[in-house]
């Protein structure tokens, strides 16, 4: 297993790579969101941050924009927002990532109301997408979402979308996952009905209310179940720990936690 962090994007991604290194970690997950990660910024500073992850040995995934709206139902909004998208990935490219982290479109404002058409820009959106991807010989991880997505939240909305898009990856969430599902059921039916299309994990915990991005241990995740289903789809991959705590050693605790729980399992 590779662990990785993910930069805070208001803090510079120059800091943030010296400070994992230090904290030990296999690789940096660089969310691309302004301030100082926005694509703009990356590409003006690409060479200082391929040289900064070489010389502490850090590998690199990209998390493409979190705060767009894909599948707005204005259209200059969503055509904006996939035009950021799209520069973003070509950007992750630049920087020779392993892999990129995609959200899917979330039906916000008026969309729940008409969730034909904003499915419908969903899989428009992803099939730009993916068809971009292939011509940078990049690999896409789709993440699952949180309730309010209404669309890439449970496994049967994976099946038609992985049905469609044969080339996409997924990305295991277990904070999403664990949101308004207390005993762990969708995230156990995420693991094993797409256990071999899972390329890359977000770790996380909260109390099944909200995203709240808690160290391992502090919230209602079962990271043992968790832990066991991985091991029986044979995953050993990366793996990012989503700590947003100021303390950045609840990164650590968190990272030691689920190696011990991997250990445990081997014995």
């Amino acid at each position: 297993m590779r662990y990785g962090a993910m930069n805070f994007p208001v803090t510079p991604v120059l800091t943030e790579i010296d400070t994992f290194a230090r904290m030990g970690f296999d690789y940096l997950e660089l969310a691309m969101d302004p301030p100082m990660a926005h694509h703009s910024v990356l590409a003006g500073a690409r060479k200082a941050i391929s040289q900064a992850l070489e010389e502490n040995g850090l590998g690199l995934v990209c998390h493409l924009p979190t705060f767009v709206s894909t599948a707005d139902l204005t259209e200059s909004i969503r055509r904006a927002s996939v035009q950021e998208m799209h520069q973003s990935l070509a950007v992750a490219a630049d920087l020779e990532a392993a892999k990129v982290v995609l959200h899917p479109s979330m039906a916000g404002g008026m969309g729940a109301f008409v969730m034909d058409t904003v499915k419908g820009y969903l899989f428009d959106f992803l099939s730009t997408m993916v068809t971009a991807a292939e011509r940078l010989g990049m690999s896409i991880c789709l993440e699952n979402m949180f309730p309010r997505y209404r669309i890439g939240v449970e496994a049967d909305d994976f099946d038609e979308i992985f049905s469609t898009f044969p080339s996409l990856r997924m990305t295991l969430d277990t904070g999403h996952a664990n949101i308004d599902d207390a005993r762990g059921k969708r995230l156990k039916t995420l693991v094993q009905r797409f256990g071999s299309r899972i390329d890359h994990v977000h770790v996380s915990d909260n109390r099944g209310r909200v995203d709240d991005h808690l160290a391992v241990g502090l919230g209602t995740v079962r990271f043992a179940d968790l832990v066991t289903h991985l091991k029986a789809a044979e995953y050993d991959g990366t793996m990012t720990l989503e700590i947003f705590d100021e303390n950045r050693q609840m990164l650590v605790d968190s990272r030691e936690r689920m190696k011990a729980l991997f250990l445990e399992h081997s014995r």
